[in-house]
């Protein structure tokens, strides 16, 4: 028996008493919503809400006197620094699909549920509408709602690391004059929880990117373009659809591989397990570096010697359904990306008999 995606609820072992409430940052057009959403939760519901600090910053926020006393009962934070992962039951966003990612970065274990209200542009992955947000919020404070489990990736960068020495004088033995000199002494390893994608990328490189492509330890292919792209069902309507990609349900255990621009004819964008693990690197006779990117955060060079290791993470971003899973997936298709939009085909003319 397949588990219909429609049946994931929303249950609370007990009720909710903390949130945290994302907003998009240098946006006025969200201030009074935000503000709104603030007094409800801590004056209606007595919750405790948590927010980041340089919102709070923002003159509108600061100077306001009659939003004082309620953001005197606001727990605050700061991203990198405060660790807030096992002091939120939910988490509210209010702006566009940016907000969602950002909120599953601050996260690096397991994610609270995420209700998102479109607020921004495109609104892909953000399905809830701020007019009724009373209502709706209290039905999920209920546990009246249903859910998607968001699949991530989880990537771990491995870098040669490299210390710059300079030779001494500056002068190698036949005198010419050299540059700053690397020396290895080790290795350095960062961990990343991703939501939509890994890009892979020449950067500012004129030449086509060469990076190798690894799936449980055997090579699959050289990618020679201008990268490739790694992305999870979530992101396959993102970076993946723009470089011809398929479109596939959150709820499909599944990794793609998508190359972007690739000079061939025949590289086709490919779906793999769920469970494997993939591992890229430069190819030893590639001409330059190459850049990485998470979730479009993070950017950094690739060098030789350096991998990257990605497999399907075990902490999900709960996300929660206006309806459920597939009705809204394919709202947003058809609302955001207007998928299939075409005009209907005229019937033939049935002639009256005479």
């Amino acid at each position: 028996h397949i588990q219909d995606p429609a049946s994931q609820r929303l249950t609370w072992n007990k009720p909710p008493k903390s949130v945290l409430v994302i907003k998009k940052i240098r946006d006025a057009s969200l201030l009074q919503p935000f503000k709104e959403l603030c007094v409800y939760l801590t004056e209606e519901n007595n919750m405790i809400v948590y927010v980041e600090k340089k919102v709070l910053e923002d003159p509108a926020i600061a100077n306001d006197e009659n939003f004082g006393p309620v953001k005197k009962k606001f727990c605050t934070f700061r991203e990198d620094y405060d660790d807030i992962s096992n002091q939120i039951d939910f988490i509210i966003c209010l702006g566009g699909d940016g907000t969602l990612l950002y909120a599953s970065s601050l996260f690096q274990g397991s994610v609270p549920p995420v209700m998102a209200f479109h607020l921004g542009s495109l609104g892909f992955l953000t399905p809830f509408n701020f007019e009724n947000f009373q209502s709706q919020v209290t039905q999920v404070i209920e546990g009246n709602a249903a859910l998607v489990l968001r699949s991530r990736l989880k990537v771990k960068v491995v870098k040669e690391h490299r210390e710059k020495s300079p030779v001494q004088n500056g002068i190698e033995e036949n005198g010419v004059v050299s540059a700053n000199l690397e020396k290895e002494v080790g290795k350095q390893i960062m961990q990343y929880q991703v939501l939509n994608e890994v890009v892979v990328d020449r950067g500012p490189s004129s030449y086509l990117s060469n990076v190798d492509v690894f799936l449980d330890g055997h090579l699959i292919t050289t990618v020679q373009g201008d990268g490739v792209i790694v992305s999870t069902p979530t992101g396959s309507t993102a970076y993946a659809a723009a470089a011809g990609a398929s479109m596939i349900h959150p709820n499909v255990p599944a990794i793609m591989i998508t190359p972007i621009c690739p000079h061939s004819l025949s590289f086709r964008p490919i779906v793999v397990p769920a469970g494997v693990e993939l591992k890229i690197m430069l190819s030893p006779d590639a001409r330059n570096t190459a850049w990485v990117s998470f979730d479009g955060r993070k950017r950094q060079e690739i060098c030789h010697g350096d991998s990257i290791s990605i497999t399907t993470s075990c902490y999900p971003l709960p996300s929660i359904c206006f309806r459920d899973p597939v009705s809204d997936w394919f709202e947003s298709l058809a609302e955001c990306l207007h998928w299939n939009v075409r005009k209907k085909q005229n019937n033939f003319a049935v002639e009256e008999e005479e």
